[in-house]
């Protein structure tokens, strides 16, 4: 059998005075931290046989993915399918008790939290993922790939890899920033799903990342 890791990176640290939830918008790019915890991670990820790097298009993926493709002289690859989920309040604060969530014309949006109808539902997340790691998987195979993605996409591909359901608790979310959840392959059959923190842990909650 063959052997090959997908290991899916969420982005390090944005700089985000305003305290948005930027989802799609362009040009949010990593802070200083965010900029340390690239490296770290390339760093840890040196030694491993890594054969693709690819991206989600928004420039804070952009930026994690450069340091590990450079240490492994690898031409930066982009896929559209790990960009961040749609978001409705995209542009806006939803921090508790101010913001967009305040306002009685947003509360239509929270109405099912299921779908969720704030946003891109979560199966469709999931489906357009699992494209992205099948299409590294394939890129890489027998050797590592990483996917560079963000929180709530890789958090989902994960619930539904593991066969749980895809509604969940945004503050129980095993996704820090730079962590990597790495998926092990042999052949084209899913065998473990690792995760470890490269950079060290951080708030679930800072989600929209």
């Amino acid at each position: 059998m063959t052997q090959t890791i997908v290991h899916l990176l969420r982005h390090g640290e944005v700089h985000n005075p305003s305290g948005i939830l930027y989802g799609r918008l362009p040009h949010f790019r990593l802070s200083e931290a965010g900029k340390r915890q690239a490296i770290t991670v390339a760093e840890y990820l040196r030694d491993h046989d890594i054969t693709h790097v690819v991206a989600s298009p928004l420039t804070r993926a952009q930026e994690t993915a450069a340091p590990i493709a450079g240490s492994h002289r690898l031409e930066l690859a982009t896929d559209d399918h790990l960009i961040e989920s749609a978001n409705v309040f995209e542009g806006q604060k939803v921090s508790v008790g101010d913001g967009a969530l305040r306002s009685p014309r947003n509360w239509p949006h929270l109405r099912n939290p299921f779908r969720p109808s704030w946003g891109e539902p979560y199966l469709l997340i999931a489906h357009r993922m699992l494209a992205a790691v099948h299409r590294a998987r394939a890129a890489a195979e027998g050797h590592e790939a990483v996917c560079v993605s963000h929180q709530l996409p890789v958090w989902t591909i994960r619930r539904y890899l593991e066969g749980r359901r895809l509604w969940h608790d945004p503050s129980k979310r095993q996704c820090s920033l730079a962590s990597l959840t790495s998926l092990v392959f042999e052949d084209e059959r899913l065998v473990d799903i690792r995760y470890a923190e490269p950079a060290g842990a951080s708030d679930p909650k800072q989600t929209g990342a």
